[in-house]
């Protein structure tokens, strides 16, 4: 839901930032922060004061089969955007021999309906300039079928979206082709060290929690058939379950009636979304090495479970998050890319959903300078917990947040986002109109304080992946080291 600082910065660098929910007027001349070597320019302008934003809030309407609608009327342009958000229909809870049953699903819909093909899906949505699209990713809890195309239209490229999300027919010569495109990923991604570094981290992190698998293998791919995806839509897509976000040029007292006619076939039913037990964070250090012997860097990631989007250390994580790893200011980038070039980039981030996820470190280095890039990602971590951050430097992180989620609100889609997150959630209504305020509330204390909880270098799950024989001496410098093959099998005791 985030703007890249980068981005942030670089575009508030030329003028002054103005929003359609608030302004914030540029101000600060150009410094050099002191806690490091390198030179911070073109700083966002955001004021002491805090910047004052608004939220467009959104009219909520609840439909007779119990789906949830939130509409944000935009007149700015002719365009209109909506998502469908089904709890309970998304990876979180397919059987474990069948991973990827969810995502397959979403991808087969745009491949037939009881009255189209997909090519009179594709020429449909091509004649009314909309688009399509319809997704759930490993680790979700929901699907998520989206559209957008203009306001003059809309009755025509909405039914059509609603032809896919309740009609899929999942052909079986379509399913069999998206089949072997899968198939061919499989193989591609096993030799991507991305892949091999968070396939690795997820089963280290998250134990038997089903977000620990992020593919699909062979035999669940086979084992798919459209009669299996039809039962899965047919059992998880549930109304009572689902929040409709539409935003954009429309008016709600005239979608609403439409909504609930053109809704009607979508009955309720009896699932609910019953979220299986959280992951408890690892007790106790571990090393993963994975041995690609064709490497010339060094993937690296570490972490371990830290919170869930409800948690109230949310917002103080988000800070510390962004001092230690948040793009091109955080001190990770700075110290192993601009400082000792050992990379071209460097960074954390941290997952909270549902469920607690993890917050994660990582880079790709060069194979040479493993040793050095592991000294100093543990460094900065000691960093972030034994001192107390100089206040400039937490003073630009929590500017540079709060600038970028203003920059943001431009945009209707970021904007219905942030409402159907509060509505999954249950925050207040006023939770996005405070949410700068709480950013800016942050103190070095607060930082330190999450810090010490959340990122703890005694119980690290570190997974690197490349050429064993070069690094594995390093690695076992931080204890004792499991080794795994590019297959993800396990290699010796």
């Amino acid at each position: 839901m985030r703007v890249s600082r980068f981005t942030v910065k670089f575009m508030l660098a030329i003028a002054s930032l103005t929003v359609g929910y608030g302004s914030a007027a540029a101000q600060d001349p150009t410094k050099t922060d002191d806690a490091s070597k390198v030179e911070r320019k073109n700083r966002a302008p955001v004021s002491r004061d805090v910047l004052q934003v608004r939220m467009p809030k959104p009219t909520e309407a609840t439909l007779s089969n119990g789906m949830t609608v939130l509409i944000i009327e935009d007149h700015r342009l002719p365009l209109v955007s909506i998502q469908y958000n089904i709890s309970g229909a998304g990876p979180l809870f397919e059987n474990s021999e069948l991973p990827g049953l969810a995502n397959i699903t979403a991808q087969m819909l745009r491949e037939g309906t009881k009255t189209r093909n997909s090519l009179k899906i594709a020429e449909d949505t091509e004649s009314l300039g909309a688009s399509l699209s319809a997704t759930s990713g490993f680790g979700s809890s929901a699907a998520i079928v989206s559209a957008s195309g203009l306001s003059d239209n809309f009755d025509q490229w909405f039914a059509l979206a609603n032809d896919i999300l309740l009609n899929p027919s999942f052909p079986a010569d379509e399913l069999n082709r998206l089949k072997q495109r899968l198939k061919l990923q499989l193989r591609q991604q096993r030799t991507n060290p991305g892949f091999l570094s968070a396939e690795r981290f997820s089963r280290a992190v998250y134990g038997q929690h089903p977000a620990a698998t992020i593919s699909s293998t062979e035999a669940s791919i086979d084992a798919m058939t459209p009669e299996r995806l039809a039962e899965w839509h047919r059992q998880r897509y549930a109304p009572q379950n689902t929040i409709l976000g539409i935003a954009g040029d429309v008016k709600p007292s005239e979608l609403v009636p439409k909504l609930e006619r053109w809704l009607a076939a979508w009955k309720k039913s009896d699932v609910q979304e019953k979220l299986p037990p959280n992951a408890a964070a690892a007790a106790s250090k571990k090393i993963l090495l994975v041995d690609r012997s064709s490497s010339v860097q060094t993937s690296i990631v570490m972490g371990n479970i830290a919170i869930d989007r409800r948690d109230p250390d949310y917002i103080p994580l988000s800070v510390a998050n962004d001092v230690i790893g948040g793009g091109p200011t955080g001190r990770l980038f700075i110290n192993l890319r601009e400082e000792k070039g050992y990379t071209y980039g460097a960074g954390s981030s941290f997952a909270a959903l549902k469920y607690p996820g993890p917050w994660r470190a990582a880079s790709d280095v060069r194979t040479e300078v493993t040793d050095g890039a592991m000294t100093e990602f543990l460094r900065e971590i000691g960093r972030l917990r034994d001192e107390a951050v100089p206040a400039e430097e937490l003073e630009e992180a929590k500017r540079s947040i709060v600038a970028g989620f203003a920059l943001s609100l431009e945009d209707p889609d970021s904007a219905l986002g942030y409402a159907i997150t509060r509505k999954i959630y249950g925050f207040p209504p006023d939770y996005w109109d405070t949410y700068a305020a709480k950013i800016m509330a942050v103190n070095a204390q607060d930082v330190q304080r999450v810090a010490r909880k959340y990122i703890n270098p005694d119980n690290l799950q570190i997974v690197a992946v490349g050429d064993a024989g070069k690094i594995r001496p390093i690695m076992e410098k931080y204890g004792p080291v499991e080794l795994y093959d590019v297959d993800g099998k396990r290699v010796g005791n």
